[in-house]
């Protein structure tokens, strides 16, 4: 039953991001003239309404969609493997790094729309692979622990980087901001194309693993003791919950509480098992980041609200919630 509300919850919501606009397509329309591009026959829209559905609205959701899968699932995978349920997609500096990457080709190119997501993405990993390399550097013995605090360290540190070149060039902070408070108006195939190939590796390593981080969640020692090769199990995760949310990033920005409020929501509802977790994560956090969108494009309508704006202004409190619950249970 749960995975049928999941998929109904999904359904609905792409077809919701797909109807929502100034010309209204209708919902057979719209179904009969997606199946008729997927399958290569005529489709019944004309010329002007077909081109709105292909070139636009469906890019666009299917983009928030594998965002939002993707950062919810990569929340859902570090809060397992640093048995932290406060930890975020951006827990080791992704955000921090792709901020950076963003700013430089902002500052010194004239924000080329070309060069903007390999330099989030690059940023992204590069800060990630700092801290996972400062943090093994206080040894094995300091656990994940080590890990969160050199995420922190680094993401001061790539922060204080950014805030020196916006200082230096300040006529383009408002298009940094832009950008860092995440969108999807931009979005097309081509970015879509950037994005599933990473999401989809990702989502097939996590998955592989959803076992063997219930296994992880009782402590290092005792799952060793089971016979789990728990640092080999740990940089796999979190090399692919990165490599996941640094393409989301280069794509759409920097969207907030996705890995929070998904996985908890779904941890109220489900257990915290994450053999039903991660992929319940990737479901419904396709779907909340859709429904999320369509808020944004609506609110203000002529004009949209940044989508990291809505996300926050549902994960604030989600998150103080959580973290109230935590210390209650603690």
């Amino acid at each position: 039953m749960r995975w049928v509300i999941a998929a109904v919850f999904l359904a609905a919501a792409l077809l919701t991001g797909v109807l929502v606009g100034p010309v209204d397509l209708g919902v057979l329309t719209v179904v009969q003239a997606t199946f008729a591009h997927i399958v290569g026959l005529h489709s019944p829209l004309s010329g002007a309404d077909d081109a709105i559905l292909w070139q636009l609205r469906l890019p666009r959701v299917v983009l928030g969609a594998l965002v939002g899968g993707t950062l919810a699932a990569a929340g859902a995978a570090y809060q397992g493997v640093f048995r932290n349920p406060l930890a975020d997609p951006y827990l080791l500096g992704a955000a921090a790094g792709a901020g950076l990457g963003a700013t430089l080709v902002v500052a010194f190119t004239s924000g080329s729309g070309d060069l903007l997501p390999p330099a989030a993405f690059i940023g992204a990993s590069v800060a990630v692979v700092a801290a996972y390399v400062l943090g093994r550097s206080a040894g094995a013995a300091a656990g994940p622990a080590a890990l969160v605090l050199a995420g922190v360290t680094v993401t001061s540190f790539f922060t204080a980087m950014q805030i020196f070149v916006q200082q230096q060039h300040v006529q383009t902070v408002q298009q940094i901001y832009s950008w860092l408070l995440g969108r999807l108006s931009t979005a097309g195939w081509h970015e879509v194309a950037i994005i599933a190939p990473y999401a989809a590796v990702s989502w097939v390593i996590l998955l592989g693993h959803r076992r063997l981080l219930d296994v992880l969640a009782v402590g290092d020692d005792e799952a060793a003791a089971l016979g789990v090769n728990v640092g080999r199990v740990r940089l796999l995760v979190v090399v692919a919950a990165t490599i996941a949310t640094a393409a989301a990033v280069a794509v759409s920005g920097l969207i907030a509480f996705v890995g929070i409020i998904v996985p908890h929501t779904i941890r109220l509802l489900v257990g915290g098992s994450y053999r039903l977790l991660l992929p319940l994560s990737v479901i419904v956090g396709a779907g909340f980041l859709v429904f999320a969108d369509v808020i944004a494009r609506t609110v203000m309508s002529p004009a949209e609200l940044p989508i990291g704006v809505v996300t926050a202004f549902f994960g604030a409190p989600f998150f103080a919630v959580v973290l109230r619950t935590s210390r209650r249970t603690a």
